[in-house]
This record gives structure tokens, C-alpha cells and sequence, in this order.
């Protein structure tokens, strides 16, 4: 299922310079349907919560794949630009109940292995990210029509949320969370811990957000192929592969927040690197870094704030740091193809991020030297 949930939220980006050509749209327009879909995927996630302190996690994870079954069927019947911006929204929305139901599931699942547990979850989740680019280039090969990409994708969340219904009946679900009833009072007590995740992965996200959806379009700029920059997307979700198994084993031995803070550190190292860079062989090598960076950073987030909260508020208060980090980050899309139109180069926009995310990443340095972070 999170295989599914994720392959809804990235496969618009591969899709964006077909976009442009089908409907004659301009990047503005093609980033904010990209934006629609990480949108969505925001804007469910705090009522989850609520449903969360009334209603078991499994039967919201059935709920998010019916709802992605549906919304790919919407989409795949899109005859305007408009329809598939709608398609994109009702596919995120599926994502976002996912991930607030089904991460402190799979903690609770395996409490004394949370890092391994949710770096594997995430592993599986990257494999849809990888395949994504080649996907859609199959696809369009063999049908000459993008709307067979979202056939596939209804046909098979309808089978796997079936599958997954008569799994959860047969499996003994833990209920580590049968206190946590008191959404109010999860932020109330736990906002250090949000406020932290919120800040950390909302404003890295906007950075990721921007930079992947127009990862083919801002690749062109550097001389290279369509064909041979739709792959790099491959690259550079197929490092993240890698990077959730071994951050997630990672982040249950170092100190956490300062391996959070380096991470980032690192990514905005690697974003500066790629703006400098030409010639094929760099930009390969820094496309592979920068997957593997970013990806190393959302099993260390979860890992912490989820072994952090305690059972009577962990789904609340998750709720509380999942719709924020995704409502900043999910308008980096719109925000980076906003900024084109209006005449900015790809390089300089993706430097002006960076050094913008410098400053967290100093801001945090500073607050954890000082003792004011939660570890």
C-alpha cells in the first residue's frame, strides 16, 4: 500500500513535460499541479488525527486506498488541465491519510526496532519513487497516452485494498495507542517535538518539493536530453533505495538531533554543488548524493519523533507534525515554477533555497548548543 500511496504523489513529476505539451500550459501551471498533489496530501492529515482517536489505524489505511482508487480513476478520465489538477489533489489526499495511520502503526508494530522498522516501510515506499520515471516512460512507448498510467495504478489499489482488508483481519494489531484521545492536548503538551519536525522537514521539503518536480525541465537547461533527465529522476529517488535501510539503522545508535541537523547540513551542500556543476558525469554523481541525502532524512525524523512521543499522544501529535511539514513544503513546486516564469534561471532559484535552508540548518546548530531542542 505505501508503495501505492507514494507512486500517487511522485508520478506527477515525470508527467509534468507531457502536461505541458498536451494542454499548453506554462511551468507556473504544470508546478502547481505538482503542488495540487502534495497539497492533498497535507490537507487530510490533521482530521485523520481526530478519526485516529476514535477509529483503529488499519481501518483508515483501508479507507486511504479506496480513496486512491477512486482519485485514479478521476484522473485517468481527465479531459483538462483542471480535472487533473483535481485527480492530483484527490491522490494526495489518499497519501496523506495513509501516513498519519500507517507510521505509528509500524512503530507500534515493532517498538523495539523503530529506526529499522520505519527505514524499511520508507525502503518500500522509494522503490514506487524509483520506478516512477521508467514507469511513465513505458507507458507513453507502448500507448502514446498518459492516462494509462493512472489505469494501472486504480486497477492495482483496488486489488491490494482488498488484499490488505482480509490481512488486517487476520493479524493482531497492537493497541499501544488506546489512550491517545486528547488531539488538543497532544499539541499542548508535545509542540516542542512538532515544532521540531515542522521546522526541519517543512522547510527542507520546500527545498526537495521544488527541486525534483523540476528536476527534467532544470536539466534541460544544463544541456542534457529530455530522455537522459527524465532517467536522473530514477537516480536520484533509486539513492534513496539505500538511504532508508541504513539511516534507519543509523538513527537508533547517533544522537538524533544533531544527525537531523547534519543531514540537512549535507543536502544543502550538495544543492549549492549541483547549481556549479556541469558536464554529464558530475551532475550524475551530485544527482546521487542529493537522493541519497534528502532520503536519509525522513526515516531520522520519524524514527525520532515517533520513539519520542509517548503512546497516549503519539498518533495526535504526529497528526499535528504531518499536516504542517506538508502544508510548507507542498508549495515548493508552485513556488520554483512561479519563480521561472517570471524569468529567474533554474540556478539561481535552487541557490537562493539553499542558502535560505542554510539558515535553518545554523538556527538549529544554535538552539541544540543551547539546550532547547528536545533529544
Amino acid at each position: 500500500m505505501i508503495f501505492l500511496v507514494n507512486l500517487a504523489r511522485v508520478i506527477f513529476a515525470p508527467l509534468l513535460s507531457e502536461f505541458v505539451a498536451v494542454f499548453g500550459i506554462g511551468e507556473g501551471t504544470a508546478g502547481l499541479i505538482a503542488t495540487l498533489a502534495w497539497l492533498g496530501s497535507a490537507l487530510p492529515r490533521l482530521p485523520t488525527g481526530w478519526v485516529l482517536t476514535r477509529v483503529p489505524r488499519e481501518h483508515v489505511v483501508l479507507v486511504a486506498g479506496t480513496v486512491l482508487t477512486i482519485a485514479a480513476v478521476v484522473t485517468a478520465s481527465a479531459t483538462s488541465v483542471v480535472l487533473v489538477g483535481t485527480g492530483a489533489l484527490l491522490m494526495g489526499l489518499s497519501s496523506g491519510v495513509y501516513f498519519v495511520a500507517a507510521n505509528p502503526l509500524v512503530s507500534e508494530l515493532y517498538p523495539e526496532r523503530v529506526g529499522w522498522a520505519l527505514g524499511t516501510h520508507g525502503m518500500v515506499s522509494q522503490v514506487a519513487a524509483v520506478i516512477a520515471a521508467p514507469f511513465v516512460t513505458l507507458v507513453l512507448a507502448l500507448f502514446f497516452d498518459w492516462r494509462i498510467v493512472f489505469v494501472c495504478i486504480a486497477a492495482v489499489a483496488a486489488v491490494v485494498t482488498v488484499v490488505l482488508f482480509f490481512v488486517a483481519r487476520a493479524t493482531e494489531i497492537p493497541h499501544a495507542g488506546t489512550d491517545d484521545r486528547d488531539l488538543i492536548g497532544a499539541i499542548r503538551t508535545q509542540w516542542r517535538v512538532v515544532l521540531l519536525g515542522v521546522a526541519v522537514i517543512g522547510t527542507t521539503g520546500f527545498v526537495w518539493q521544488g527541486l525534483f518536480n523540476f528536476y527534467e525541465l532544470y536539466m534541460g537547461t544544463k544541456g542534457l536530453d529530455g530522455g537522459t533527465a527524465r532517467n536522473l529522476l530514477t537516480v536520484i529517488f533509486a539513492a534513496g533505495v539505500p538511504a532508508f535501510f541504513v539511516s534507519g539503522r543509523l538513527v537508533d545508535q547517533l544522537p538524533r538531533v544533531p544527525y537531523i541537523i547534519g543531514i540537512v547540513a549535507a543536502f544543502v551542500v550538495s544543492v549549492l554543488a549541483l547549481t556549479a556543476a556541469s558536464g554529464f558525469v558530475s551532475i550524475l554523481l551530485l544527482t546521487g548524493i542529493i537522493g541519497y541525502v534528502i532520503h536519509s532524512l525522513f526515516p531520522a525524523i520519524d524514527t525520532y519523533l515517533l520513539d519520542t512521543l509517548p503512546d497516549d499522544s503519539r498518533a495526535s501529535a504526529y497528526a499535528w507534525y504531518s499536516a504542517g511539514m506538508m502544508a510548507v513544503q507542498a508549495t515548493g513546486a508552485s513556488a520554483v515554477g512561479n519563480l521561472r516564469e517570471a524569468g529567474l534561471a533554474y540556478d539561481v532559484i535552487f541557490v537562493g533555497l539553499a542558502l535560505g535552508l542554510g539558515g535553518v540548518v545554523v538556527g538549529l546548530t544554535t538552539l541544540q548548543r543551547a539546550g532547547r531542542i528536545p533529544q
